[in-house]
């Protein structure tokens, strides 16, 4: 009889959070024999056939082949910033487009550049454009940063759009905030990636909290926080 955790327990979720080190049988192949009571091969095996009938799609499986080989070639070798270049090229993407926050014009110049050494061309639109003013979506004067001034709306319905009209085939997010990239990935017709996240706190290296969640960044716990660090999921059991 196994002891893996969340074994005599049945789950509506997956939670490969919690799969132990030691087991991560996806990895061999081998989710539906050893994987826990929350792997997915155990939970939506439906689901999963359903996601692997788009892998039919041409253009699809062609990303994920091309992106697979950029994985391989690169591994531990290429920086971000050369995976996406290389991806674009091994796409045969001629259009980049570059959704950038207005802090990060600078070193988007230095990324257009390069992507435009390799051949593409480059469309960049920064999240402030437009100009328009916070209290047009509702906001009140003491939830700005800088209450008594104008502030422009990030603006990144906008962004994505302009990239469409520019015909870009593949889109690169440069520091959009929290919502603000939601809002350009759900509107924008090209693929979409991300170079830089934004966290102003940790020169935007938002894992870092996670590395110091028990120490220096213990105030990201919730009224709720577990004694210890829980080893399967909760939020999704159910009783047998």
């Amino acid at each position: 009889m196994s002891n893996l955790p969340g074994d005599h327990a049945s789950y509506d979720s997956p939670g490969c959070a919690y799969c132990p080190s030691t087991v991560r049988a996806c990895r061999t192949g081998e989710g539906s024999e050893r994987g826990p009571a929350y792997c997915p091969s155990k939970i939506d095996p439906d689901g999963l056939a359903a996601a692997r009938a788009h892998y039919d799609d041409p253009f699809t499986k062609r990303i994920a082949h091309m992106a697979a080989v950029v994985e391989s070639e690169g591994y531990c070798k290429w920086s971000r910033v050369e995976e996406i270049c290389e991806f674009a090229k091994k796409m045969g993407f001629r259009k980049v487009g570059i959704a950038m926050c207005i802090s990060f014009v600078d070193l988007a110049r230095v990324f257009s550049a390069i992507l435009e050494s390799h051949g593409m061309e480059v469309t960049s639109v920064a999240c402030k454009n437009g100009g328009v003013a916070k209290e047009e979506i509702g906001l009140k004067n003491e939830e700005k940063i800088r209450p008594g001034n104008f502030e422009p709306m990030c603006n990144p319905i906008a962004q994505a759009e302009l990239l469409n009209r520019a015909g870009c085939e593949l889109n690169v997010i440069m520091g959009l905030c929290v919502g603000h990239d939601s809002l350009f990935i759900r509107n924008s017709q090209a693929l979409v990636t991300t170079l830089v996240t934004k966290d102003r706190v940790l020169a935007h290296n938002p894992v870092g909290a996670l590395h110091l969640a028990d120490t220096y960044f213990s105030r990201v716990w919730g009224p709720h926080k577990p004694e210890r660090l829980p080893v399967k999921p909760v939020r999704s059991k159910r009783n047998v």
